[in-house]
């Protein structure tokens, strides 16, 4: 079990089916990386996670894979079911589940119409945004099913379907970005850094 992961995970199967939006995934994964909105700290810690919708599942980069240029289908997992009451997911994949699993979740139960989900990291645009954009509470932490229920009701709450971005106010550094695609999240994520 990952330390960083907060939530009960149980495998469904050891492998997943090849899905048509890995290459997709891997491209704007290699945009992230370049502009260090993903990655690996210096103390060896993962950072960042990207996903895409499948139907009633969502497939998303395992958990500790922030810094490796290209990812297989071996480093990734398809989310097939979760509860965020009972704090536990399923899954298929050989990966662990990226630790912000829970969070994307909430945003593909939260909006029909979302496909992608970009979780990353950037200390100078999250102090930019927070509070100026949909902000969760600062007392709420990442990966956690408190985590997913106040993305939740951002969604009932806040102009965040509008939006499509959002900051993490308790984990610091953490935004959200998400659009019926890679290419229109990631869209989102460079109009905010204008």
């Amino acid at each position: 079990m990952s330390k960083y992961v907060k939530f009960i995970y149980e495998r469904a199967r050891a492998d997943i089916p090849p899905f048509d939006a890995l290459a997709e995934l891997n491209a704007s994964r290699r945009r992230l990386l370049e502009l260090r909105l993903i990655g690996v700290y210096a103390n060896g810690v993962g950072f960042g996670n990207v996903s895409v919708r499948d139907s009633a599942a969502f497939y998303i980069t395992g958990s500790g894979t922030g810094g490796l240029p290209n990812l297989s289908l071996t480093d990734c997992v398809r989310v097939v079911d979760c509860d965020f009451k009972k704090n536990w997911l399923r899954y298929e994949g050989s990966a662990i589940p990226s630790s912000e699993s829970l969070t994307h979740a909430a945003i593909y139960k939260s909006d029909s119409m979302t496909s992608a989900v970009i979780h990353c990291h950037d200390f100078a645009l999250w102090q930019a945004l927070l509070d100026r954009v949909p902000t969760s509470s600062k007392a709420v932490a990442y990966g956690t099913p408190e985590m997913a229920y106040e993305i939740m009701r951002l969604f009932e709450t806040s102009d965040v379907r509008s939006r499509e971005i959002l900051v993490m106010a308790g984990h610091e550094g953490g935004i959200v970005a998400f659009g019926k695609n890679l290419e229109q999240a990631f869209d989102v994520l460079m109009r905010a850094r204008e």
